[in-house]
């Protein structure tokens, strides 16, 4: 062999066994065998739309047939599916093109030739040319005729192969123009020769594509002497999208009603936004506002997400890019021919798209809660009120995943406050903040795991004296939200059981004093912190005085970043453990039992009533007792 063969370079081909290719293209690309329909009635679509197009410059092609539509027939006994169109059909060339050659498809061949505006009046919705050969996951054979609209019957086509590599094209006669694609199903897919089968996929994904497709209804047998009677066509898909009419032609019991239809829902929803985006990116949306929460709304893996359409074709019931977790309760439709599918058209791709129709849709989703929490009329407030009840807790989460709109999902929570009583959570962080006393400067605010919990707390002694307003946080999920929402409208939060109060600045009168403290108190109130200290050295990280108590003995205090309660339990509950923190104790000095400690000289005793009122300072916080056996027997022995 000479040096110049050894060295020579050459550019080959791929060698393609096509019925390998082909098999493996069909039987992984789908992951649902129903699919096939979806796919057949889709070409079928794009075939009526191309007719529409080229009717435009000759207007004799849809002439003698001007009533597009889809005709579906079901043969239980032979096993076969026809699915015909009167659309604009194939020439021998474009099927032996198109149909001999895998993935080529005529649809985007067809919009590479439009212009700019006749592409956006299109409703094309083929792309990939994949999409016919789903037939052979549910067929062994499949035949197709067909005839372009402007041949005449003479120059008809059949096609027909069994998805092994090969096909069969031959020149027939076909009366009428479009397509006609039967399948002769496999045995183990004879379950899709069934009417009532085809029906619901019908109705499944080509509820409201733009043509009707009618299903052939069986005749009833005939009673013996009777002559049988002809089967009939029944339209079986609405043929038309609520959501691609203008606003302005919708009325409200339309809204209603196909919110009921795509929410599988008996109660009308709490609002809606219908929108429709042009320009570079083109899709149209419809949301809703359910009335009640799901069952699994807190099941955050479980379905959820809007239903996606392709130019009214069904693509998928729970796309969930396009809005975030924490507005998994929002239902609705959007629907898009721009969108980056995979090529079975079942799975969205990550692209720049998808992400500008999430921020857009999550804007427009928080812009419709918005209206509802403005409405400030009777009626308003008691849908809003059921609203913030269903979904206020979920609504919480988007304050710490969603960082770009934290302040939007901030001014629609509610909460209860220590001047609103009956634990109705009314007020909003703009109320509050309208309400701000005279050198306030601060929102305050406490967690516990009830409104009565926290309305009885200790800690709000000092805030009453004040008369200043105390938001209650009574959800297991508010100190953790709470943890990312560190001010609003320039105002900080504090939490008042953490860290130290001052309130000295706010304004008040004579009224709002503390409780006067002797110099005789005080000294027994610092001999008593040390002691205390002594003895609860385990449980409590300090013991201190302090002013903010009047009416009880002790309350615990965290510091100003250890995490409460709430946080604990929360945690725990996710299977996290937090490190153990100690509380502080704070006394008020001037309190009888504080006064009483002070006397007490038999260390046991003295010991028995620390304990006492530390276990008591933590139940009024709501935290759970390590040893509540103890700390009754502590009780009976005092008693």
């Amino acid at each position: 062999m000479s040096t110049d063969n050894l060295n020579s370079r050459e550019t080959l081909g791929f060698q393609t066994e096509v019925s390998k290719l082909l098999q493996l293209m069909i039987h992984s690309l789908y992951s649902n065998p129903e699919i096939f329909l979806r796919e057949l009635v889709s070409n079928a679509s794009d075939a009526a739309d191309k007719l529409r197009f080229e009717a435009l410059s000759d207007a004799s092609l849809l002439a003698d047939d001007p009533e597009l539509g889809i005709w579906l027939e079901v043969d239980s006994e032979a096993g076969t599916i026809t699915l015909r169109d009167n659309g604009i059909g194939m020439s021998r060339d474009e099927v032996v093109r198109n149909l001999g050659t895998i993935a080529r498809s005529g649809t985007a061949e067809f919009l590479n030739n439009l212009s700019g505006d006749q592409k956006q009046d299109s409703q094309l919705i083929g792309q990939f040319g994949v999409g016919f050969y789903s037939a052979f996951v549910v067929a062994d054979r499949v035949a197709l005729t067909t005839r372009r609209a402007g041949l005449p019957a003479d120059q008809g086509v059949r096609w027909e192969s069994a998805g092994e590599g090969e096909f069969s094209v031959e020149t027939v006669d076909v009366p009428q123009r479009g397509t006609s694609i039967t399948l002769h199903l496999r045995e183990a897919s004879k379950e899709f020769a069934d009417e009532w089968r085809l029906r619901g996929i019908i109705r499944k994904y080509a509820e409201h594509i733009a043509l009707p497709v009618h299903l052939r209804q069986p005749a009833p047998a005939a009673a013996e002497g009777e002559t049988q009677a002809a089967a009939e066509w029944e339209v079986v898909n609405q043929a038309k999208a609520l959501w691609t009419r203008p606003r302005t032609e919708v009325k409200d019991d339309e809204y209603q009603a196909f919110y009921k239809h795509i929410a599988h829902d008996f109660d009308d929803p709490l609002a809606w936004s219908h929108n429709k985006v042009e320009g570079k990116l083109e899709y149209t949306s419809l949301l809703y506002v359910p009335g009640r929460a799901p069952f699994d709304l807190y099941q955050r893996d479980g379905a959820r997400g809007l239903k996606l359409y392709v130019q009214r074709v069904f693509i998928r019931d729970d796309a969930e890019q396009f809005l975030p977790m924490y507005l998994r309760f929002i239902k609705g439709v959007v629907d898009s021919a721009d969108l980056p599918l995979n090529v079975s058209r079942e799975l969205l791709q990550s692209s720049d798209v998808i992400d500008s129709m999430k921020s857009a849709l999550t804007k427009r989703a928080l812009d419709m809660i918005a209206r509802l929490a403005d409405d400030t009329s009777e009626a308003g407030a008691q849908t809003y009120a059921k609203f913030h009840a269903a979904f206020g807790q979920v609504l919480k989460e988007g304050v710490a995943e969603d960082h770009a709109n934290q302040g939007k999902v901030a001014r629609l929570l509610r909460f209860a406050s220590s001047t609103t009583g009956e634990g109705a959570p009314v007020v909003s962080l703009a109320d509050y903040v309208g309400r701000l006393k005279e050198g306030q400067d601060t929102i305050y605010y406490l967690t516990a795991d009830n409104y009565t919990t926290a309305s009885q707390s200790p800690h709000l002694e000092l805030f009453r004296r004040k008369g200043v307003e105390v938001l209650l946080l009574t959800d297991r999920i508010d100190e953790w939200m709470m943890s990312y929402l560190t001010e609003f409208d320039g105002k900080p939060f504090q939490h008042i059981g953490k860290g130290l109060v001052d309130l000295s600045k706010i304004a008040g009168d004579e009224a709002d004093a503390a409780p006067e403290v002797s110099e005789a108190q005080s000294r027994q109130a610092e001999a008593v912190v040390q002691r205390l200290q002594a003895v609860l050295a385990e449980r409590v990280k300090e013991v201190r005085t302090t002013s903010r108590l009047s009416e009880s003995p002790t309350c615990l205090v965290l510091d100003a970043f250890d995490p409460g309660f709430q946080m604990r339990q929360l945690m725990e509950a996710a299977g996290q453990k937090l490190p153990e923190v100690k509380p502080i104790l704070e006394i008020n000095p001037a309190h009888r039992l504080v006064e009483r400690l002070a006397g007490e000289a038999d260390e046991a005793r003295f010991r028995d009533l620390a304990l006492v009122l530390l276990d008591q300072a933590a139940l009024a916080e709501g935290a759970q007792l390590e040893d509540p056996a103890a700390y009754v027997r502590r009780i009976q022995s005092l008693l």
